[in-house]
């Protein structure tokens, strides 16, 4: 069994291994130009700040929703017991920021 092949089909197989190659090459090019490569750059931070968002939504969602429930019935009304103790603590740190201020101006 002879592998011998004809010049017309080493031509052709040189032929089509040029367009292989030439396909290849522009499909490198296309990959390593520069606004090819900001454009990934910046598809790549617009995915992270979509995904932290995301994130960042969620927890404080959570966040207002447990603090909703620790001052807040099921049936929506104010829980006074938890609510005045941490109006007076506010008032008082409030007041103290405000004595210690008019101390260290005069």
């Amino acid at each position: 069994m002879s592998d011998a092949r004809t010049p017309a089909q080493i031509e052709a197989d040189i032929a089509r291994r040029r367009e292989e190659l030439a396909v290849t090459l522009d499909e490198i090019g296309m990959r390593m130009h520069p606004s090819t490569i900001v454009g990934d750059a910046k598809a790549k931070v617009a995915a992270k700040v979509d995904a932290t968002a995301g994130r960042a939504y969620v927890a404080a969602n959570r966040l207002v929703s447990d603090v909703r429930a620790r001052f807040v019935t099921e049936e929506g009304a104010p829980r006074l017991d938890r609510i005045v103790p941490v109006a007076m603590v506010a008032v008082g740190v409030i007041g103290l920021l405000t004595v210690s201020s008019r101390r260290h101006k005069a």
